[in-house]
């Protein structure tokens, strides 16, 4: 059975973008970048909402031939996996291996849960709010990153209840700290 995590970048007030819409906070250096790449690897299908799905898009046509060998490791991960994108905007994919579906499904994901061997990774705070909140998640993982940027949108919405257990932590020397952590029933 394929495991499903929910992975993002946040602020250490728990913000994925500020109030702006600006992540530049969160952008990975080569330690931490490669260690995403590690994690990300056996990902066989990515969930996106629309907003994430257009952020992520760019690794389908970037060249990064002249960029440095873990930006160049991510884009061949990205190319490598399915996407799914949930939607009631978008009327087409601009990349390959994509799909689009108007509406987010729970007893789909359980299908395909059930379906695999290899992971899948949810991204977007209200997608996988929709996936919590359906029993989907069965991880957490969050790099910390060491700016407080005091609003704008939240890598968990309020409201929601959850019980976890770590299960690793890691510290870089850009001061990031990941966290991977089970959600408990």
């Amino acid at each position: 059975m394929g495991k499903l995590t929910y992975h993002l970048s946040a602020s250490l007030d728990g913000y994925i973008a500020d109030r702006d819409g600006n992540f530049d906070f969160s952008q990975p250096d080569e330690e931490v970048h490669a260690f995403v790449n590690d994690l990300q690897r056996d990902v066989g299908t990515y969930l996106f909402g629309r907003n994430m799905y257009e952020v992520m898009s760019v690794w389908e046509t970037w060249d990064t031939s002249a960029e440095p060998a873990v930006v160049q490791d991510f884009a061949r991960i990205w190319h490598g996996a399915d996407k799914v994108v949930y939607s009631t905007t978008l009327a087409a994919a601009s990349t390959a291996r994509t799909r689009i579906e108007k509406t987010f499904d729970p007893e789909a994901v359980r299908k395909l849960k059930a379906g695999t061997e290899s992971g899948i990774g949810i991204g977007g705070p209200i997608l996988a709010s929709a996936a919590l909140q359906a029993g989907l998640v069965d991880e957490c993982s969050l790099f910390v990153c060491p700016y407080v940027v005091g609003g704008g949108r939240k890598y968990l919405p309020d409201g929601l209840n959850l019980r976890l257990q770590l299960l690793e932590e890691h510290t870089f020397g850009s001061g990031t700290v990941y966290l991977r952590y089970r959600v408990l029933p």
